[in-house]
């Protein structure tokens, strides 16, 4: 009837209709992420505005990935004699390891996909590297920086150089177009927190002397 009072919308509905100061603030927030990840994607293709600087940013990117880490972390244990130098390694690897079961689970619950300009030609992925936030090597990174600069005697000019490859590798990821700006920033934020894990849960001869026998 003309007269009768129009029902109202269901809450969902007038949520939609009324969205949410943050909602809003997060939407703004994700578009600017893509449009200047995209903008920074100058390494992306072979046809790219930086195309032909495409080769050094894939050994920047090898110099980043997990695979050769872990292999030189665990060969240098293997050919360690000493205690000090294993107690360092194996906390390292422990620290590689730890670091690759937390980005998969973030990755396989966020499920972010790839920027749409990556091109995928990675070295050695695995069926959630299809997913793009966080970054593991921007991860690997900080965590790798973090215990390098903590754990070993190096001159002034080295340690920049570490603090430097671990700017470079996170910054040729969003350059390659292998991630947006955001999955940099927290793969970094993640890293960092993550040595403070293996700095808390410290292995050595007196914590994990069974760990230590085997080696």
């Amino acid at each position: 009837p003309g007269g009768a009072a129009a029902a109202p919308l269901p809450e969902e509905d007038c949520m939609k209709l009324n969205p949410s100061f943050v909602g809003i603030a997060l939407s703004s927030l994700l578009a600017i992420d893509l449009w200047a990840s995209k903008r920074l994607g100058v390494c992306a293709g072979e046809g790219s505005a930086w195309g032909s600087a495409r080769p050094l940013m894939k050994v920047i990117e090898v110099s980043g990935h997990g695979i050769p880490w872990l292999l030189g972390t665990f060969y240098g244990l293997c050919q360690s004699d000493s205690l000090a130098a294993r107690e360092v390694l194996l906390n390292l690897l422990f620290a590689l390891l730890l670091d690759l079961v937390m980005v998969a689970v973030v990755k396989g619950l966020v499920k972010r996909p790839r920027p749409t300009h990556n091109k995928m030609d990675m070295f050695v992925t695995i069926s959630v590297d299809k997913y793009s936030f966080p970054s593991g090597h921007a991860t690997r990174a900080a965590l790798v920086c973090r215990f390098v600069l903590r754990h070993l005697v190096l001159a002034v000019p080295l340690r920049v150089l570490v603090v430097l490859w671990a700017l470079i590798v996170s910054i040729s990821r969003v350059m390659l177009g292998r991630h947006n700006m955001t999955d940099v920033l927290f793969g970094l934020l993640l890293g960092y927190v993550l040595y403070g894990v293996v700095d808390h849960c410290w292995l050595s001869p007196a914590t994990a002397p069974t760990l230590f026998a085997l080696w």
